[in-house]
């Protein structure tokens, strides 16, 4: 181990910034640091005393000896003098313990999915021994069993889990700056990733590409906003409720057995209703035989017109606003119900090229009524409590509007009538509007172009959009998506393509379903991970010493 100086120009002034640096020879005769400690700007007399700290390791001979190990249960032979230990092996400890079961399972998992041939050819060893392909692979592993920065892969994970030996590869694979090298390498082959992926899911599963899910979401950073105005991250609507943050939008296209199909990366200020055209314009998305399932607010009226005056039409399914429901209502009231399963019932009411059909589910109108009885509740008790205080005008509008904040629904039911001057006002429930909500809740009005299709066929799509619900959610809490560190653009975009990489190994995982077993899942620590059913390993990691 020793000292490295890092010299930085800032305000016109040098600053130098220390680190212990150690260095390990790995194959052939490459030598590579790693980051032991960082020290920041020390003076001399500060360097001089963590010199001494250093060199403390390295008394007696000052260059290294072999030794050779004896048992203490006999005496050493004479030969051995001056160059033996004797080992006491009853005191033995076992240091160094590595994560194994579940490197293990996301290598096999990588390799099933022929992600290790596919990046083989696209990320050859380069003419220095670097192999690009194996650092993509432990990126992608480290992403799935226990996501976190390249520097903690680099300066912890790696020593603590088997990539090494698993891969036959050395401390070369972590080092920092072959990390985000590799990082800058990977997203100019992501189209042939997923005609790749989409293949391997034919030959693996039978899958079908027939029905597409279409959704959007959105993570954010933790940086200050970029001064270059072609850059991706903005400010917008943030679904993660983090509206002080800069963002990207990031528009996901899954089966609905979760395959996902493919995914763009949106500057952040994206409105959803602006991103749909572009992907139907492309060949590998919009053929005619595809069924796309998508939001309300995602189509506009005029991508909709698009949609079924091409030659051929494009089929689609479509949740409305609830105003539209509303503009048909009367339409409806006359229809009869059509049971299409057990609690769920229909009505179709045909249109110009369209059917629109009215869905009523009891066990969603179970839970929204609960979930609004709920909301009002707390609404009802919060405003007795503000009605029985003495405050200011002021203050009394900033908590009524901190109370509307919280239940925005129940607030709609209730009149609020304020004092015209004072901190008085009065509240009151609105029956015809609770009349209203209680009629409406449960039932959703969906419109589509497949005025031939079975209402329970159409049912079963659009409900199916919680799997893409769920890759979000996996992606963004069990695969750490968000928030994002990085600060240029491709590496960004790489941070967000490595994510999915490890998303897709998860579904050779469970077969038919994006979702881990609760006691597999990716992002928990080594000690509660554990393998699926569909492995042949142990249900418990395994560790290895060197």
């Amino acid at each position: 181990m020793y000292l490295r100086r890092n010299r930085r120009l800032k305000d016109g002034k040098e600053h130098c910034y220390w680190n212990i640096v150690e260095s390990k020879r790995c194959a052939g005769g490459k030598v590579v640091q790693r980051q032991v400690l960082y020290l920041g700007e020390i003076n001399d007399s500060q360097r001089e005393a963590w010199c001494e700290v250093i060199e403390a390791f390295d008394e007696g001979s000052q260059r290294p000896t072999q030794l050779a190990l004896f048992s203490a249960e006999r005496a050493m032979p004479d030969h051995a003098k001056g160059y033996g230990v004797q080992v006491r092996l009853d005191r033995m400890q076992l240091h160094r313990p590595r994560q194994w079961g579940a490197c293990w399972l996301a290598c096999t998992l990588y390799e099933q999915l022929g992600l290790d041939e596919f990046w083989t050819r696209r990320l050859p060893v380069s003419r220095e021994g670097t192999c690009w392909h194996h650092i993509l692979q432990t990126l992608v592993c480290y992403r799935l069993i226990d996501p976190g920065s390249e520097w903690r892969l680099h300066r912890l994970w790696f020593e603590q889990s088997a990539m090494g030996d698993l891969l036959g590869g050395d401390y070369a694979l972590v080092e920092k700056n072959a990390l985000y090298r590799c990082l800058d390498k990977v997203v100019a082959h992501k189209h042939e990733l997923f005609d790749h992926l989409r293949r391997r899911w034919q030959d693996l599963f039978g899958a079908r590409f027939d029905v597409l899910l279409y959704d959007l979401t959105s993570t954010y950073f933790e940086s200050d906003p970029p001064a270059d105005e072609t850059d991706k991250r903005r400010y917008g609507y943030s679904r993660d409720k983090r509206g002080d943050c800069v963002q990207v939008v990031i528009a996901l296209i899954v089966t609905p057995e979760g395959f996902p199909l493919a995914y763009e990366v949106l500057p952040g200020n994206t409105a959803d209703n602006t991103t749909l055209r572009a992907f139907l314009q492309k060949t590998q998305y919009g053929k005619a035989d595809r069924i796309w399932v998508m939001d309300r607010g995602i189509p506009t009226e005029e991508v909709l017109s698009e949609m079924r005056q091409a030659d051929p039409p494009v089929c689609y399914l479509v949740g409305t606003p609830k105003g539209r429901l509303g503009k048909l209502e009367q339409q409806l009231l006359g229809l009869p119900w059509q049971t299409v399963r057990e609690g769920v019932d229909v009505k179709l009411l045909p249109q110009a090229q369209e059917l629109y059909v009215l869905a009523q589910s009891r066990s969603r109108i179970h839970k929204e009524r609960a979930m609004r009885r709920r909301q009002l509740k707390r609404l009802w008790a919060r405003l007795k409590q503000l009605s029985a205080m003495r405050l200011k005008r002021e203050d009394l509008l900033m908590k009524l509007g901190a109370a509307r904040a919280k239940s925005p629904a129940a607030w709609r039911l209730v009149d609020i009538a304020l004092a015209a001057q004072g901190a008085a006002f009065g509240f009151e429930l609105n029956r015809k509007k609770l009349r209203e909500a209680r009629r409406r809740e449960g039932r959703y009005l969906l419109r589509t172009n497949l005025c031939g299709q079975d209402p329970a066929h159409l049912w079963q799509f659009y409900i199916q959009l919680a799997e893409i619900e769920a890759a979000f959610k996996n992606l963004k809490d069990d695969l750490g998506l968000r928030p994002i560190y990085h600060q240029l653009e491709q590496r960004i975009d790489a941070h967000i393509f490595i994510a999915f990489i490890a998303y897709y190994s998860t579904l050779r995982c469970v077969p038919g379903s994006n979702r881990w077993p609760a006691a597999s899942r990716p992002g928990r620590s080594s000690t509660s991970w554990r393998p699926c059913k569909c492995s042949t390993s142990t249900s418990r990691p395994l560790t290895a010493v060197s």
